[in-house]
């Protein structure tokens, strides 16, 4: 298998990665044939991945748009995944100039993109770092540069839980993260559920077994386990929701049925 120029020579381009894969169903070009060839395995059992992973970012966006409209000006993104159109940095910019955003992702691909992005940005920055370690990120040289914890702060964690498994405390790891955010802070997420999911739970757990045989468990959660994740903040309306219910743009009605696979929401710190 060719390396390509942009891929750096440190990461293995024969193991798919949940990053490259979230990309190729974006329609982006930074992924190799084996993250491709995971990723049509998975739409062979969902199909509707593409829609879910669309829904997901146009949340993302309405979010974003929506912690700006409510004075935030500092954005923490982690499991930001490869950089595509209408990123943080751009949508939370474009509301609020001066905005200061930190994009964390442990995947070697997605931090040297997001760097390239970034390099004539100096009001936002990237951070190798994973999510079950807190206070790695918390204590990074960019957050320190770019973020005030003394100041509210958006959290966001979208489609990044449903890859850490209970036995890794995910729980522990958001509630150490919202510790450490002054109060008006938000959290953002999505997280995947089999509720929602226009299949019956075995055929749509036949996309989940493919994330296992990569070593990349996809964490099915229910709707109550995901309002765990929100201990310690109050609820933004309309509360946890199918994605297209949240202040959506667009009537929900005309929404694929994929994009309603999953739950949304945002909580505000007191």
């Amino acid at each position: 298998m060719e390396r390509p120029a942009w891929a750096p020579r440190s990461i293995d381009i024969s193991v798919p990665s949940v990053s490259r894969m979230y990309d190729y169903y974006l329609g982006g070009s930074h992924n190799f044939e084996v993250d491709r060839e995971a990723a049509r395995k998975a739409m062979e059992f969902m199909p509707g991945l593409p829609k879910i992973m669309q829904a997901n970012r146009a949340f993302m966006r309405r979010a974003v748009r929506y912690a700006a409209g409510q004075g935030v000006t500092q954005f923490l993104d982690i499991g930001s995944g490869i950089p595509t159109f209408g990123n943080v940095h751009e949508v939370a910019q474009a509301a609020r100039p001066g905005a200061r955003v930190v994009y964390v992702d442990h995947d070697p691909v997605a931090v040297a993109h997001s760097q390239a992005v970034l390099e004539a940005n100096d009001d936002a920055g990237v951070v190798a770092a994973d999510l079950r370690k807190p206070q790695e990120i918390l204590r990074s040289p960019e957050v320190e540069r770019l973020i005030d914890l003394n100041q509210p702060v958006a959290l966001l964690l979208v489609a990044i839980l449903h890859f850490v498994e209970d036995e890794d405390d995910p729980y522990g790891a958001v509630a150490e993260l919202r510790e450490a955010l002054a109060p008006g802070s938000l959290l953002v997420l999505t997280h995947a559920s089999y509720e929602g999911i226009p299949l019956p739970p075995e055929r749509a757990g036949g996309a989940v077994d493919v994330y296992g045989d990569i070593r990349n468990p996809l964490i099915m959660r229910s709707r109550e386990e995901i309002a765990r994740f929100f201990e310690g903040y109050d609820m933004v309306e309309p509360g946890l929701v199918a994605m297209p219910r949240w202040r959506p743009d667009t009537a929900p009605e005309d929404e694929d049925p994929y994009a309603f696979s999953g739950f949304a929401g945002v909580g505000r710190t007191a």
